[in-house]
């Protein structure tokens, strides 16, 4: 039987229950766990080492986040999901059989938890709203720095649009740089289905983009 001491997470732990004080790791241990690798530290977390399964919290908080964000294009709703599912794989570590890395299955984790938000979101607006560039005075110069945050937030106002599966095709693979074998573990899909999703997200995003060219 698994106690129930939570290990440390991030911040904005937000449940119905809330978990009970999160242990504090010493200067001490950390040093000591933190050469450990992945797999090492998982095998000991699975053994109920609360302090192993806290390094690999820390390990992996900002990357899942910035793939939280990516996904749901909200730092607040990205933060919960991250919560959620380190919450979620604390519970499920019996069952972790290390066919993947710790690495990616928390991204499968973090990722099924931001597609099932998608999901319940209100149909996204179509992707020819998308704004379009604006012209320059003839006497004006605007700065580079400006249209170039202007034509990453249409990038990011149609990647918001497309559909939950080809977004995640996208970011994790062109964001996040997983291989199409990776991606493919993440959600639960065949490679070829990878395949497909991306080059469909590829020329949704490359038709958007049209005008800032």
């Amino acid at each position: 039987m698994r106690n129930q001491t939570s290990p440390s997470l991030p911040p904005r732990v937000d449940m119905t229950v809330r978990p009970p004080p999160e242990p504090i790791l010493g200067a001490a241990v950390e040093d000591a766990l933190g050469d450990l690798d992945d797999d090492v530290l998982a095998v000991r977390a699975c053994e109920d080492d609360d302090e192993a399964f806290a390094v690999l919290v820390r390990r992996h908080s900002s990357q899942l986040l910035a793939l939280a964000q990516h996904l749901l294009g909200n730092r607040a709703d990205a933060e919960d999901a991250v919560q959620e599912a380190f919450l979620s794989a604390w519970r499920q570590l019996p069952e972790f059989r290390h066919g993947a890395s710790f690495g990616t299955w928390m991204y499968r984790i973090v990722t099924n938890r931001c597609l099932n938000v998608m999901r319940r979101r209100p149909q996204p607006i179509p992707l020819d709203t998308v704004a379009e560039p604006t012209a320059a005075d003839a006497g004006s110069s605007p700065p580079r720095a400006a249209e170039a945050d202007a034509a990453t937030d249409a990038l990011l106002a149609a990647l918001m649009e497309l559909r939950p599966e080809l977004r995640a095709c996208w970011v994790l693979r062109e964001l996040h740089g997983l291989h199409y074998d990776e991606i493919a573990h993440v959600l639960n899909a065949s490679e070829q289905t990878v395949r497909g999703r991306l080059s469909r997200a590829r020329r949704a995003l490359m038709e958007a983009m049209r005008p800032w060219r």
